[in-house]
């Protein structure tokens, strides 16, 4: 017996072209993130001519970069995501994971994910200590000073740090927020090597945060996580040796359940 509400897509409803540009964008996000012309009709079965034509609109869009030989998807594709982030699955999902890392460090921690060259919040865990930057759902701050922001751009390639970096004008923030596109782009690297990123009081003053990267099955870096707490409660050293343990610990959790 057939499901009463089961959706039948006739031949004259389904559209050909949507299908063939969401292959387009699933293609190019890929683990290999960049991607020629011919890369990408090899990966659809469109022909180069469909394939070029899909590819510019979506440069024209917003939701791909060319380089001159290769093309990328930008950040602006997360926000066709944003609807189940915010409505469902993922902050849903995420919830106890934060609350797990709060009551295992006493201290608030966040998720979020990348967007241009800010960083999204999705979701945090219930208060346990009055921190002055808002990090609840929605919330939008700079990924150059902030540790979240800092290991979900180490996940780009050099290439693409280097233009959304030329792309902003870092303000000081704190006398201990570094501007210099120079010393940016080395503490983005120094977090793809260690797998993890502090932010010492550059963001807010009396404000410390430790974040790591999050990755799907795919090897893909999808959000962040991270532990923030007043800066007189713990040292840098300190907060690797307490924080980081738990961190990693919901990394490992999180990893399990992302798209």
């Amino acid at each position: 017996m057939k499901n009463e509400n089961e959706l039948r897509v006739s031949g004259r409803d389904f559209v050909g072209a949507l299908e063939k540009g969401l292959a387009v964008i699933q293609a190019l996000g890929a683990a290999e993130s960049r991607f020629t012309l011919s890369d990408v009709a090899r990966r659809t079965g469109l022909t180069r001519a469909a394939a070029r034509r899909y590819l510019l609109t979506l440069t024209k869009l917003g939701y791909a970069e060319y380089d001159g030989r290769r093309f990328a998807l930008t950040p602006l594709v997360l926000r066709l995501g944003y609807a189940y982030f915010s409505s469902a699955p993922l902050p849903k999902l995420a919830q106890p994971v934060l609350e797990r890392i709060g009551e295992r460090t006493h201290e608030v921690a966040s998720i979020a994910v990348l967007d241009g060259s800010d960083v999204l919040f999705l979701g945090q865990s219930r208060r346990r200590r009055i921190l002055s930057a808002a990090t609840g759902a929605g919330t939008r701050l700079p990924g150059y000073c902030t540790a979240m922001g800092r290991v979900l751009l180490a996940s780009r390639s050099d290439a693409e740090i280097e233009r959304l970096l030329k792309g902003i004008r870092p303000k000081k923030l704190t006398p201990k927020t570094r501007t210099g596109a120079r010393e940016l782009f080395e503490a983005i690297l120094q977090a793809r090597r260690q797998g993890y990123a502090i932010s010492d009081e550059e963001l807010e003053l009396g404000l410390r945060s430790i974040a790591v990267p999050v990755t799907n099955s795919r090897g893909q870096t999808v959000v962040a996580i991270a532990v923030s707490l007043q800066a007189a409660r713990m040292t840098p050293a300190q907060m690797i040796e307490r924080l980081l343990p738990a961190l990693q610990s919901g990394k490992l959790e999180l990893a399990t359940i992302l798209p």
